[in-house]
């Protein structure tokens, strides 16, 4: 594609570059042959940053930033790393099958391959009924995919057990979003920070987690907007906070009821704008009433008159944003934990407004678009509630089928994984997840997917699920294919296929497509390609909250991105909700819910009197399955740590055993006073036997059924030596790849300072 340049702004000469394979202006060059640029988006988290992939003979070799205003030329190590994914020596390149796990993995043809996938696939549900088949996705597919693997489970398995990644992230925040705005999705764009006059980041750690983020947060302070950061450990973006509260995990709930508290007692609400928008306001004020400063301060662990700093620095702000992520989301609270920070945005009058408002910061890639459209167990396209009969039927239509054949709601990952043990459900079909790192109590988790009679995984990498499982599909990865993501604002952004996939590869909609004919529904997946599906998703997305029938492929090409709702041709897209003061309920009013804060499941005892909380790191993403296997990722960080306060007297480096109810794993200490003293923090990027996920628990929220991986109950012991970090697994016939990458001088400790006063030996 060609960007249209504006003569009046452009330098001289600049418009004779074009910015997809064209010569650039007089006599410069820096490119290699007859190399290519290829506009696209980064293949990680909610951010989604614009970049250019290079391409020479037909390769992937190497990445530019790209001008895009999500991005602005920023991209965080990851992005700059990710095209070596592509080409990577780790590649499948062939379908790989054993017929127990008692034998190794050996290629197979991609016929016998499908053909046995299908056998499996009609013998288990032909003898244990439909629903004994269960189906996961992922949050990192793009939009098609995710909306094909909806339609797969429901048409071609006819299961009503599917589900996704995404469990594991967003789903709280979607909860919280629906009951009180009737909608999923972040309120206002990232630009909206900027006009902003105070912040609010609530169990974020954005400087790690979504670096390129950082702009607008530093834009706004840099125009004088005050920074709130709530978080335990004193993170990058919580040292430049005007007031960070390092509150005890999952204490969260305790906290912005009493900030709400003095807010409602110090009359700092917005009366006017509660009593013609809203209704429960009676109900949350008593709620508010019931967690005073002085009890939440005790609950949360917190000087008492931090409560009275945030709530009068958020309610005197003339225009106020709050964000939230995984921090307050991974709990049995989740769900409320999120319901507290609207409540609060709410009855300041913070909504719909420029610089005004409130957002949820999605993990992974596709995060928001990859649970609209139908790979959520509850949900069909569009957001539609599956257990809603208008709502089957319309979708029963759209798809050609009766409406009695489509599948009621299943039950979430990990309660799938619970019925895998139980026998309930006896064969498994993966894409684009890796369960043995990201799902919390490994040895559950393991003996789940041990006790499937079939399980098959498609993946671009042989990630520690695959490895395991019966049947691996080698799959493109993100810069082989064609599709749509929707990003942490809601935007829906285009990628473009760079490059073919690898000789032996397929496509996921090519997969789907055949298997679904060797089950007998191949008229019903008569798709050429992504775009041919997205033009189906458009038509069954029309009419509904989650609208994307406004967008085609053309017009983000022509835009950059569309925030959705976007209901016709000629529609702008929306990328701030509420501006007309009206939500999505029927009535137009924000839902408010009273929130009372509850304890944690694990208990503390004199035998686990500390917190263990997860997160993830800068240089690696997830479960690791593609960042574990990039040198300068993997150099920069290359094992998991354990932060510790200096008062427990370990130095950097110390053997360190994290104990829990679950297990136990040793880890080289990071001591350093960013962290509370009665909590740990282990990142949970690598697999067993160094897996923060081995120790995590797997309690529910009982709305949103994420697990509790914030708040654990621990203890932690001096050790003799840390536990070694396995490699990645690898395909029959291959070694792990000869280290080429060294460094010239002294080689990186095994873990760096995340924060302030490390405690040196």
């Amino acid at each position: 594609m060609t960007i249209p340049l504006d003569p009046n702004i452009t330098p001289p000469g600049t418009g004779r570059f074009r910015d997809a394979g064209g010569l650039p202006a007089d006599r410069w060059r820096a490119i290699r042959g007859e190399e290519t640029l290829v506009a696209t988006h980064c293949c990680f988290c909610g951010v989604q940053c614009g970049m250019y992939l290079r391409v020479h003979d037909g390769k992937v070799f190497g990445v530019e930033p790209r001008d895009h205003d999500i991005n602005r030329m920023r991209l965080c190590p990851k992005g700059l790393n990710a095209y070596q994914q592509v080409n990577h020596p780790d590649r499948l390149t062939a379908p790989l099958y054993r017929q127990s796990r008692a034998d190794d993995l050996r290629p197979v043809s991609w016929e016998q391959a499908l053909d046995v996938t299908a056998e499996h696939i009609q013998r288990i549900q032909a003898e244990y009924g439909r629903d004994a088949l269960g189906m996961l996705g992922g949050a990192s597919l793009f939009t098609e995919k995710t909306y094909l693997v909806g339609k797969f489970a429901r048409v071609a398995l006819r299961t009503r057990h599917v589900d996704y990644n995404g469990r594991l992230c967003m789903v709280s925040a979607a909860g919280a979003n629906k009951l009180s705005f009737g909608i999923d999705r972040a309120a206002n764009p990232f630009a909206d920070c900027l006009l902003s006059d105070c912040l609010l980041i609530a169990g974020s750690n954005v400087g790690e987690c979504f670096p390129v983020m950082t702009q607008y947060l530093w834009g706004a302070r840099d125009r004088g907007a005050k920074l709130i950061v709530v978080d335990p450990r004193e993170t990058s973006i919580a040292r430049t906070a005007d007031i960070h509260v390092a509150l005890r995990p999952g204490t969260d709930a305790a906290f912005f009821n009493a900030v709400l508290h003095v807010i409602v007692t110090e009359g700092l609400t917005d009366e006017a704008f509660i009593a013609e928008h809203t209704t429960g306001w009676d109900e949350v004020r008593a709620a508010a009433a019931e967690h005073p400063p002085d009890r939440a301060a005790e609950i949360c662990g917190i000087p008492v008159e931090q409560v009275t700093q945030v709530a009068r620095m958020f309610a005197t702000a003339g225009k106020a944003m709050a964000w939230h992520a995984r921090g307050i989301e991974h709990h049995t609270q989740g769900v409320e934990n999120c319901l507290t920070v609207i409540n609060l945005c709410v009855a300041t009058g913070n909504l719909g407004k420029p610089g005004a408002g409130y957002g949820t910061i999605t993990g992974q890639g596709n995060g928001q678009g990859g649970r609209e459209h139908g790979q959520k167990s509850d949900m069909l396209p569009g957001g539609r509630n599956i257990s809603d009969p208008v709502h089957r039927m319309q979708v029963a239509d759209i798809w050609g089928i009766d409406v009695e054949d489509l599948p009621q709601a299943g039950t979430s990952m990990m309660e799938m994984v619970h019925q895998m043990r139980r026998g309930e459900i006896r064969g498994l079909f993966g894409m684009c997840n890796n369960p043995f790192v990201s799902l919390p109590n490994y040895t559950v988790v393991k003996e789940g997917y041990d006790a499937l009679e079939f399980h098959a995984q498609c993946d671009f990498f042989l990630s520690e699920t695959a490895a395991n499982a019966h049947l691996v599909l080698p799959v493109t990865s993100w810069a082989e294919d064609d599709g749509v993501m929707a990003n942490a604002e809601a935007r829906v952004v285009r990628h473009r296929k760079a490059q073919e996939p690898l000789p032996g590869v397929r496509t996921d909609t090519w997969v789907l497509c055949e298997l679904a004919r060797r089950l007998g529904a191949g008229d019903k997946f008569a798709f050429a390609d992504s775009e041919q599906v997205f033009e189906e998703l458009r038509i069954a997305s029309r009419g509904t909250v989650n609208d994307y029938y406004g967008i085609t492929y053309a017009r983000l090409d022509e835009t950059g991105g569309i925030a959705w709702p976007c209901p016709t041709l000629d529609h702008p897209g929306t990328p701030r909700l509420f501006e007309d003061g009206r939500t999505y309920h029927a009535d137009g009013k924000v839902h408010l819910q009273a929130v009372r804060w509850h304890p944690p499941a694990d208990p503390y005892d004199d035998t686990y009197p500390m917190t263990l909380t997860t997160g993830r790191t800068v240089a690696h993403f997830l479960s690791g399955n593609q960042t574990r296997r990039l040198g300068g990722l993997v150099e920069q960080t290359p094992r998991p740590w354990v932060e510790v306060h200096p008062s427990h007297g370990f130095a950097n480096g110390d053997a360190v055993t994290v104990v829990t109810r679950r297990g136990a794993a040793t880890f080289p200490a990071l001591v350093t006073e960013a962290i509370r003293p009665d909590t740990v923090f282990v990142p949970y990027h690598w697999p067993y036997p160094v897996a923060a996920n081995e120790l995590t628990i797997d309690a529910l929220d009982p709305r949103s059924k994420i697990p509790e991986y914030k708040v654990c109950a621990c203890r932690i012991e001096p050790a003799d030596a840390v536990t070694a970090v396995p490699a990645p697994p690898m395909p029959p016939g291959r070694e792990p790849y000869a280290d080429t990458q060294r460094s010239r001088g002294e080689p990186l400790p095994p873990t760096s300072s995340q924060g302030r006063g490390t405690s040196e030996p």
